[in-house]
């Protein structure tokens, strides 16, 4: 904007009008005190001041402009038609005047040199604007300087105050900086201490410098003083400015102790290991022999109780008819031995889950359709109802899986309320995880099934106890059975990496529950016996 000054109207306007019509924004004062306000709050680029005026002449405004801080700078034109005299021009110059033009003016020099200082003036402006905008960047390159120069100054402090070997490298791969203890494994500031000759990985650290990336090794530097070689951890990381890298911080950690701790270590294990190894091989042979015993007792303990039992029912039916008393005794005594035998079977059973075997797909369904057809007989004779769900082909070892499912529908058949119908329930679910109640999923790696009755049922008090070897809830005399049956089912479940229970009611029914995995973590599987 140009501001004219003139105390004559008449004066201001041609000079206005000349000034618009090249684009110029202008803004007029009729006195030099309104000028000097107009200064004072307004930036112009350019001010025409006539020179006689009354109150403050031309020669006073451009003085008290010359004072402003903010003003100082403006091109001051003279215009006067009175004062030509060079002594006139002279003061003109003098007070901070920048051209003095007579009157009358040729409005193109008026106009060329309007246009001239106005140029001038904007980029003098442009020129101050780039000079404050390099004094703030120098001074925030001075304060980024003063606050490197202090972290590293903390950052040499801490190096220095560490237990380990700690360094700097700068980002041309030079040792900057090292702490006192780097000189006890070397003399050279300018190359990393000597290290191991078969030590060949911390000869990577060069690819890593190039990639900038962190780098670690473990590496044995030599005392300069021992001369023995120690372990240490060499760590260098880089650190980062802006997404740049200004340096590397590494550190040799002493991990000596350690180790020849984990060397000692290493070497007990080895030893126990071996140890283990042919304690094991002990043991298989041991167990081979003990089930190759359990066979052979078994068979031997059978074949006299089968003669006890043939030989009691021989004197039963030719020499003891019509002696109640002692048919009463005799058949007590073929019952024992008939319970006797179905107790070394058990047992016999309960020895062979040590037995090596392989998992396999399994159709339970299948499995479970055989089992129903062996049980025929005693449905019928029980007048016995089943239902069934579809079952899962199932990961298992299917002899082992068929005896659980035998021994628990056996015993829902066996432990029936007296004149009630057996009524046996077989379900399925999928779920999401190996507990008794998880969620029912149509993806779940898991399968429950839950087989049911209206038997006579137990106290879940004694939950536990059913699956204890020889532990019977029940009368012997009444119901038959060596208390074996469940401890079977309990060790095979545990071994197909599932889960047995049971929820139950008194007089009522029981319900059993087995959670199987479709596919198995392994497809071997060696049962050792519990002892």
């Amino acid at each position: 904007m140009i501001l004219i000054v003139d105390d004559r109207p008449e004066n201001i306007l041609p000079l206005k009008k000349i000034l618009e019509l090249h684009n110029f924004k202008t803004d007029t004062a009729e006195s030099g005190e309104e000028a000097l306000k107009k200064v004072l709050n307004t930036t112009y680029s350019v001010i025409i001041l006539d020179v006689q005026m009354p109150g403050m002449d031309g020669f006073e405004v451009a003085e008290a402009i010359a004072g402003f801080g903010k003003a100082r700078d403006t091109p001051i034109i003279f215009l006067s038609a009175v004062n030509t005299e060079k002594k006139f021009i002279t003061k003109g110059y003098s007070s901070g005047g920048i051209d003095y033009l007579t009157k009358p003016v040729d409005p193109d020099i008026l106009l060329l040199k309007v246009k001239t200082f106005y140029r001038l003036f904007e980029q003098q402006q442009e020129l101050k604007a780039i000079q404050e905008s390099l004094r703030h960047e120098i001074d925030i390159r001075k304060h980024a300087q003063e606050e490197l120069a202090t972290r590293m100054d903390e950052l040499r402090f801490i190096l220095e105050s560490l237990p380990q070997i700690a360094f700097t490298i700068r980002p041309d791969g030079k040792i900057e900086y090292m702490n006192k203890h780097w000189f006890q494994y070397s003399t050279d500031a300018e190359a990393f201490p000597e290290m191991h000759p078969e030590d060949q990985t911390c000869k990577r650290w060069e690819q890593h410098f190039k990639n900038g990336l962190e780098f670690s090794c473990e590496t044995r530097l030599r005392h300069l003083t021992t001369r023995d070689y120690k372990y240490f951890l060499l760590k260098i990381i880089p650190v980062l400015q802006n997404g740049t890298i200004v340096r590397w911080v590494g550190t040799f950690t002493d991990i000596h102790p350690q180790k020849m701790a984990n060397e000692l270590l290493e070497h007990k294990v080895e030893l126990r290991t071996k140890e283990l190894v042919d304690k094991n091989s002990q043991l298989e042979t041991t167990n081979h022999e003990l089930q190759q015993f359990a066979w052979v007792v078994s068979h031997d303990l059978k074949e006299p109780l089968r003669k006890i039992q043939t030989f009691n029912h021989l004197i039963k039916d030719k020499y003891l008819t019509g002696n109640d008393e002692a048919i009463s005794y005799l058949n007590r005594s073929i019952s024992s031995s008939a319970r006797m035998s179905r107790l070394i079977s058990d047992l016999l059973d309960y020895s062979r889950l040590s037995v090596t075997a392989y998992f396999q797909p399994t159709d339970l369904n299948a499995l479970a359709d055989e089992l129903l057809a062996d049980f025929d007989e005693t449905i019928r004779e029980k007048k016995a109802s089943i239902r069934k769900d579809r079952l899962p082909v199932l990961e298992t070892i299917p002899s082992q899986i068929r005896q659980v499912f035998q021994n628990l529908i056996s015993n829902a058949l066996k432990f029936s309320r007296p004149d009630t119908a057996p009524v046996i329930d077989i379900r399925y679910e999928v779920i999401d995880s190996k507990e008794l109640s998880g969620a029912v999923s149509q993806d779940g790696p898991y399968c429950r099934i839950t087989i049911a009755d209206n038997g006579i049922g137990f106290d879940e008090r004694f939950l536990d106890r059913i699956f204890v070897i020889f532990q019977r809830l029940n009368n012997i005399n009444a119901y038959e059975g060596t208390g074996i049956g469940l401890a079977i089912a309990k060790k095979i479940m545990d071994k197909h990496n599932g889960l047995i229970s049971a929820r139950s009611t008194e007089n009522e029914g029981s319900e059993f529950i087995l959670i199987l995995p479709f596919v198995q973590e392994q497809t071997l599987t060696t049962i050792k016996t519990d002892h």
